[in-house]
């Protein structure tokens, strides 16, 4: 009688499981498709889908923001992989950039995650909400850069971008992202066309989601409660490769769809999600 009253449960159980699991495959596959769409990746919508799916997954709810942003940054160093190879092939990395902002970004990545990792579960939900906000109103209602009229490419390689670096990887590191949304204004403004700041971005974000998924998965702190099998520090890996497989199947497909939807709308759309995300995850708590 007793295994029969179980079925029931594990029924609900197995489907609430699934439900999960389609709910990140679906946010992987928007974060790859708007990451090749606006050369922003899609973080944030990976943490808002985390926080929502992660508990039917077994993860105790103290540990679900912190256990959101670690796994967001492992689905990013697998998607960004992809991603990055593509761009070195092409030869759109501007590699003198790159060696002023990667290091400071792997060290911003390190002591973000470490201070995300000290941080309660609300004031992580309500900084990352914050940000979400600040982002979509960035995206939304800031100032087009003008290209160079020359369309000639420069790449920066001034020594502040060592510490611009450290402060973007520490951001992305405690929010879950890979700092496009601050690395590609940046460039752009200081002489780079937008095609290489996107690719140098995409380079760079590389970097800020290998030392920040590290740092998290070796946390010396640790998560507060015991969290499923297939969970290393704060990561929890299956969540992060089924959001990856739908992140890297739709990347290719953004980035055709960008050649020919006007970039001013598409990015008050993304406002639009961003706002949505952020609503998402502060109703979390």
């Amino acid at each position: 009688m007793i295994r029969y009253a179980l079925l029931p449960r594990l029924a609900t159980f197995n489907l609430a499981m699934l439900l999960s699991l389609a709910v990140l495959l679906l946010a992987g596959a928007s974060s790859g498709f708007l990451s090749g769409l606006l050369g922003i990746g899609g973080g944030l919508l990976v943490v808002a889908a985390l926080s929502l799916a992660l508990p039917a997954l077994g993860v105790p709810r103290a540990d679900v923001m912190h256990v959101s942003v670690a796994t967001s940054m492992a689905t990013i160093v697998l998607t960004l992989a992809s991603s990055s190879a593509a761009h070195i092939r092409r030869g759109s990395v501007a590699w003198g950039s790159w060696m002023w902002l990667a290091p400071g970004m792997v060290i911003g990545g390190f002591a973000g995650a470490h201070v995300a990792q000290l941080l309660s579960a609300g004031m992580l939900r309500w900084g990352i909400t914050v940000f979400c906000a600040v982002t979509a109103w960035r995206m939304a209602f800031g100032k087009k850069r003008a290209e160079r009229p020359d369309g000639a490419a420069h790449a920066p390689r001034s020594p502040w971008l060592l510490p611009a670096g450290a402060g973007i990887g520490a951001i992305s590191a405690m929010v879950g992202i890979g700092g496009g949304s601050m690395t590609v204004p940046l460039l752009v403004s200081l002489g780079l066309r937008p095609v290489q700041a996107v690719s140098t971005s995409a380079v760079c974000g590389l970097a800020i989601a290998v030392s920040s998924a590290l740092t998290y998965a070796l946390s010396v702190h640790g998560p507060l409660h015991a969290l499923p099998w297939g969970s290393v520090g704060y990561l929890y890996l299956p969540a992060a490769a089924v959001a990856a497989l739908g992140s890297m199947t739709l990347a290719p497909v953004g980035a055709r769809a960008a050649h020919a939807l006007p970039s001013a709308t598409l990015k008050r759309v993304f406002a639009l999600f961003l706002l949505l995300v952020g609503t998402l995850i502060a109703a979390g708590g």
